[in-house]
């Protein structure tokens, strides 16, 4: 029996020190800052950092699935502008603006006077949209995480219990930041693009009808919120959400994945759909005064 008692705690040593390092590899990486010479700064969640659109781009942290097929480096290559790519799996839009996310300062640090061009999405964790419609969705899954999500989770919040003012006061902040750091830069703020269809549902998202109608109001004004703010902020918008409405999940051609791509990050955008985005965040640049040439 001694043996066995012993044996345990070696596990329990072994687990506690994978877990030191593993903490200290996300503290080292959180603490890096990436390089090259900012004149275009990406800042947002998960949804422009590219998650699950392939190869992660070398040295930026593991955790922030930052993809070399994400929407700005798409763009970065479109336009020919040197990018610094600041997005990150799971931020907030406090995140963004104040840093605390695996240890990782504020996104905006990078941003400088030299910077032309600084585009955002961000919001849907502020609000918990994407992490409710994966719960929703994981929990009639099936397996261990199907079960425990049932049984452990306890639903998504009221569209009242979302702090949807917290949201627009907090990317008002962020606007107003941007602007003090780069005063020539133009800046786009850019909605998530549509999940859910206008009515019902479809075996890709593997949510009911009753849990789509749940969910709608949540895209609905998170989509209002920012253009609210991106329009009370002075900033360009592109509106995906409203560009992407006939791409939704349960499209023929979607711009966005629904539960069915469990390992390739569910409800977030397809390649075709970070590809739209480019697309249309480089139309934007084009078409407002003095064009690609005032970001250069």
């Amino acid at each position: 029996m001694r043996w066995i008692a012993k044996a345990g705690l070696w596990s329990l040593a072994a687990l506690f020190l994978l877990g030191c390092v593993a903490t200290g590899f996300v503290f080292y990486q959180g603490r890096q800052t990436p390089a090259g010479t900012p004149d275009y700064v990406a800042l947002g969640s998960s949804v422009a950092a590219g998650a699950g659109l392939g190869p992660l781009q070398s040295g930026s942290p593991l955790l922030c699935a930052r993809s070399v097929a994400g929407y700005p480096q798409q763009l970065a290559r479109t336009l020919g502008l040197a990018i610094v790519d600041m997005t990150c799996g799971g931020a907030t839009t406090a995140n963004v603006l104040n840093g605390g996310q695996f240890f990782q300062g504020p996104q905006v640090r990078t941003i400088t006077a030299q910077t032309r061009l600084v585009t955002i999405t961000s919001g849907g964790n502020d609000v918990n949209f994407i992490g409710d419609l994966s719960m929703l969705a994981l929990r009639r899954s099936g397996g261990v995480s199907g079960w425990m999500a049932a049984r452990l989770w306890g639903g998504p919040k009221t569209i009242a219990g979302r702090d949807f003012a917290g949201l627009h006061r907090t990317l008002l902040d962020l606007l107003r930041a941007i602007r003090a750091r780069a005063p020539n830069a133009r800046i786009v703020v850019a909605t998530y693009p549509a999940i859910l269809p206008a009515v019902g549902t479809c075996p890709q998202l593997q949510l009911t009808t009753a849990e789509a109608d749940l969910m709608r109001p949540v895209e609905r004004d998170l989509a209002m919120v920012t253009r609210a703010a991106a329009k009370e902020g002075g900033a360009f918008l592109v509106d995906m959400n409203t560009l992407g409405a006939d791409h939704n999940a349960c499209s023929r051609q979607p711009w966005t994945r629904g539960m069915a791509a469990l390992s390739a990050a569910p409800f977030h955008p397809t390649l075709a759909g970070a590809k739209a985005t480019a697309a249309a965040v480089a139309a934007a640049v084009r078409a407002s005064p003095a064009g690609v040439a005032a970001v250069r």
